[in-house]
This record gives structure tokens, sequence and C-alpha cells, in this order.
């Protein structure tokens, strides 16, 4: 039954296109918090080159969690098994609190996340989402 519910609600986000709240412009500033870790690199094309300890970013939004070639941690890999696709909401709590966001995806008090930087105002979060679907391709 839990299968079925995630299974429904993971076509339903694939199908709806993605879009953003926050503001790109201002998204592309603060990304600068997150490209010690991240780049957001499309082939040879470099948007940003960033740091290589977390996964390149370029087409996150829409992405089912943990898809890009990356070694990540078992938690997160967990929640790509249940196919759930990254979406404004999903990417602001995540970013907020990773650590808390497994915990709660997982429901398993033991998840652990690779990324401890939290990025804790909602409006920056949604800023850089708006950014991220700036530089993705269109669904």
């Amino acid at each position: 039954m839990k299968f079925a519910a995630i299974a429904a609600v993971t076509t339903a986000l694939l199908a709806a296109p993605a879009f953003a709240e926050g503001d790109a412009e201002a998204g592309e500033k603060t990304f600068k918090k997150c490209k010690s870790c991240h780049m957001i690199v499309d082939g040879d094309n470099a948007i940003v080159k960033g740091g290589k300890t977390g996964p390149n970013l370029f087409g996150l939004p829409g992405q089912v969690v943990a898809a890009a070639d990356f070694k990540y941690g078992n938690s997160i890999m967990e929640v790509n098994e249940t196919g759930l696709v990254w979406d404004e909401a999903e990417f602001i709590e995540y970013v907020a609190n990773p650590k808390d966001w497994l915990k709660a995806k997982l429901d398993d008090p033991k998840a652990k996340s690779k990324m401890s930087f939290k990025l804790k105002k909602a409006e920056d979060a949604a800023d850089i989402w708006a950014y991220l679907v700036s530089v993705s391709p269109e669904s």
C-alpha cells in the first residue's frame, strides 16, 4: 500500500512542470554559499564551477532524489529507491536540515546525511531553487 501511494505521488510530480516561486537572480547570488561543494555543469558547459564534494546540481528540478552520478550516503539512497522527485517544497525542507529531512522521509531516527550545511532561510532556499530551475533543461 505504501509503495502504491509513493508511486502515485511520484507519477504526479513527474507530470507536473518544475516552477519556482523564488527570485532566480537572488538565487544566483545566494548559490555562492553552495558552490564550495556543488557545481552546475551541463556536459562541457560549466554554468558554475564549484566543488566536487557534493553532486552536480544541473537538472536537479524534477529529478529523482540522489539520481546524479555521485557517491551518495546510504540514507539518501534509501530515499532514491522510493522514486521521490525533487520539487521546490522538498528542496527547501531538505536544505534547511538534511539530516532531519532524511529521518522524516525514512521514518528512521538513525538516518544520516553527508551534507552538513543548513540553509535556514526558506526565502534563500526558494531563490536558489528558482535559480536551479532557470539553469536546468525544461521538462
